[in-house]
């Protein structure tokens, strides 16, 4: 299993701490991935982590973030040691379970790159991806339409990301997709 890849290209919270926060989640997550921020955690030494939800109507798709966490893939503990980044396949990397996960607040105007992983539904004449909080999803999902409430992003331009490929032949190449916020709740 692959799992999505997130390239900030142009975002305003590369300036803005107020853009930025740390949450956890109840489930493996991925970059590029979508949810809501709403509460803080209530467990002893995490006052300022906060809990990634699945985006809801019922909480009125607001507070939502996209996760974009350092990838550093793997860790292995081994006679009592610790090593990170064996792997250097960004497409194996998630934030685990109850691991801490960066996340930024896209905002209008923001150019962000994602791999397929990162969304639902298929592309074909889709020039969008938005929330679709009937879907009870994390991944933003391929439409013909923007919607106005929660976050849309309009389709730019097909792309990739290079990846190293764990040689010193060069890197590999995945298909990916760049948008640009187009609204935000």
């Amino acid at each position: 299993m692959t799992h999505a890849i997130a390239r900030l290209d142009r975002v305003q919270a590369t300036d803005m701490d107020a853009l930025n926060r740390v949450a956890t989640s109840t489930v493996d997550f991925d970059n590029g991935w979508v949810a809501q921020l709403l509460t803080q955690s209530t467990t002893a030494g995490q006052k300022e982590t906060w809990l990634a939800t699945i985006p809801s109507a019922t909480a009125g798709l607001k507070n939502l973030w996209m996760a974009y966490s350092p990838e550093v893939v793997e860790i292995i503990t081994a006679g009592g040691n610790v090593y990170k980044g064996i792997d250097v396949d960004p497409q194996n990397f998630y934030s685990a379970t109850g691991e801490f996960i960066d996340f930024f607040k896209p905002e209008p105007g923001d150019l962000i790159t994602l791999t397929a992983d990162a969304l639902g539904g298929t592309k074909a004449s889709a020039s969008y991806v938005q929330v679709d909080a009937t879907a009870s999803s994390y991944k933003l999902v391929w439409g013909t339409a923007s919607t106005v409430a929660g976050l849309s992003l309009t389709y730019v331009a097909t792309t990739f990301v290079s990846k190293p490929a764990g040689a010193i032949s060069g890197a590999d190449q995945t298909v990916a997709y760049q948008f640009q916020v187009a609204s935000i709740a």
